[in-house]
């Protein structure tokens, strides 16, 4: 029985993440139909994995379902990227309040050497943009870890899918990614002096900059 049903559970979640990651890489664009009959003779599969594939898609936020006009990758507009950014504020900016005071020496030095790698990254003569924006997500992605509330990093991984579809990793370029990295050297200062609040402070900045290259607004 248990190989009956885990059979196409696996099916729709391995159509979910090919979905995602074509959209997370603009081939399937803000605002386009999803041809589900396409899609489906595509990947050789039945409508009925497909449909679950995009209700978990839905329900990330990727795809938006409408009534009698069928699924549609979601559009987001600049109001949502401020909502977006608005949200891991709070998110991101608490569990570095959290790691200043209870992370281990060993948690610390784990947040230290993903900093020298985002250094590292961005040292001349040819500064490496795309290992930069991955460091970025490793480093951010440990921080939550460390905070050690699941609820949040799952949370924090739902938000950051929208990000994708506005199309962010674009900002980790001259000069936002030195600015971000200059953010980062203040808060890893703020974390291994076991200062909390300016920790959460220096988080909040780094987001409220973020954001501000995004879109030219501040977070509310």
């Amino acid at each position: 029985m248990s190989a009956v049903t885990l059979t196409p559970r696996a099916l729709y979640e391995e159509v979910a993440e090919l979905l995602r990651q074509r959209i997370f890489n603009q081939e399937l664009e803000p605002g386009a139909w999803i041809d589900e009959l396409k899609l489906a003779e595509e990947y050789g599969i039945s409508r009925t994995p497909l449909r679950e594939a995009l209700k978990v898609l839905a329900a990330e936020g990727l795809i938006t379902m409408k009534v009698r006009r069928g699924a549609y990758v979601t559009e987001v507009s600049e109001r949502d990227l401020v909502d977006v950014y608005h949200l891991l504020s709070l998110l991101e900016s608490d569990a570095a309040a959290t790691v200043a005071v209870t992370a281990t020496k060993s948690q610390l030095d784990e947040l230290e050497a993903l900093h020298a790698q985002l250094q590292a990254a961005l040292s001349m003569p040819r500064p490496n943009y795309a290992a930069f924006l991955a460091l970025n997500i490793a480093f951010h992605t440990r921080l939550l870890e460390i905070a050690n509330n699941r609820w949040r990093v799952q949370m924090v991984a739902d938000l950051r899918k929208i990000m994708k579809l506005k199309g962010h990793s674009s900002l980790f370029k001259e000069p936002r990614a030195r600015e971000s990295l200059r953010e980062h050297d203040a808060l890893m200062k703020a974390i291994t002096a076991r200062d909390g609040p300016a920790a959460m402070q220096r988080m909040q900045e780094h987001f409220e900059s973020g954001l501000k290259a995004a879109t030219g607004a501040h977070v509310p």
